[in-house]
């Protein structure tokens, strides 16, 4: 095992540093991000050259590339332009973002499997039917018309909750902006544990289980459900990251900033500093999260090893 997860960051090297050279390209020729520093108004001669020199924007694309991994591999993700670390940015938003995520994600497992399992051990049933059309119906709406959706009736007309999120962003104010987040998520690991169900049910090992009598919960946890978990977990393991970054619109309508956000106003400035360090970050949580899941495969199906 310890070899596997060695030979497994040795292969996230690579990963990381063509993932972050091809974010780093794209965000440098989205446009002049000098342009975007004086808004409306065009810079005068004078400032956009030091604005050039100062940001090292003079310099070749690859040699900009090449400086800042040096400076990622130190801790330094560089300066917004507007004088601010890029690092004290995720110091404020990260742990807003994580905590929405970890709400999503709960949500997503605890809901997600149980519906999954209720519809595969009575596949055909109305439950069944029902809540196939329930996660059809969730898939289909964006998630902006859902987040405005729970925002006028839960918010406004019901007045249950807050229509925002207030700056400390705890855990209470995060359920419904996490229940947006997780919808389409939650409908598909629905119906990926139903089809995982369904198929293990007629699985050797479980009607082995069966005939020696067993209890009906101990077959279900311990001997269908638990291989039946292993390509949602997959799935589970991939949103993570999916979640985070794609949090902006969940993050723009309840006027939570998180890691969405700061992407959304890099964006909207040119601000290629602070885009390609939030993104950094989002590909090392897509790497480790990838490597977890293939760590719980083993304990999840005793027939996979790692070695």
């Amino acid at each position: 095992m310890g070899r596997y997860v060695v030979r497994r960051l040795l292969q996230m090297i690579p990963v990381f540093v063509g993932a972050t050279l091809l974010i780093f390209l794209m965000v440098n020729v989205m446009g002049d991000p000098v342009a975007g520093l004086c808004g409306d108004r065009q810079c005068d001669p004078a400032t956009a050259a030091r604005l050039t020199r100062e940001f090292g924007l003079d310099q070749p694309v690859w040699r900009q590339y090449l400086t800042y991994l040096g400076n990622v591999l130190t801790g330094d993700f560089g300066t917004a332009f507007n004088g601010q670390k890029v690092t004290e940015l995720m110091a404020t938003s990260f742990p807003v973002t994580i905590r929405l995520t970890l709400v999503a994600v709960v949500i997503e497992i605890v809901v997600g499997i149980t519906l999954g399992v209720v519809t595969g051990l009575g596949r055909g049933r109305p439950v069944d039917t029902t809540v196939l059309l329930l996660t059809l119906v969730v898939i289909s709406v964006p998630t902006f018309v859902t987040g405005l959706l729970l925002q006028l009736l839960l918010g406004v007309r019901w007045g249950w909750t807050g229509p925002s999120v207030s700056p400390d962003a705890t855990f209470g104010e995060l359920v419904v902006p996490g229940l947006v987040l997780a919808a389409v998520s939650l409908a598909y690991v629905t119906r990926l544990t139903r089809t995982s169900i369904a198929e293990n049910r007629r699985s050797d090992h479980v009607r082995t289980a069966v005939a020696k009598g067993l209890p009906r919960h101990r077959v279900i946890t311990r001997h269908l459900l638990r291989n039946s978990l292993v390509p949602v977990v997959t799935f589970i393991g991939t949103d993570i990251g999916a979640l985070m970054g794609g949090a902006i619109v969940t993050e723009r309508i309840f006027n939570i900033h998180g890691v969405g956000f700061q992407l959304y106003q890099g964006i909207l400035r040119q601000n290629t500093q602070t885009v390609v360090g939030f993104v950094t970050v989002l590909v090392l949580v897509f790497l480790l999260a990838n490597l977890l899941v293939d760590l719980l495969y083993a304990v999840l199906d005793p027939r996979i090893r790692h070695v």
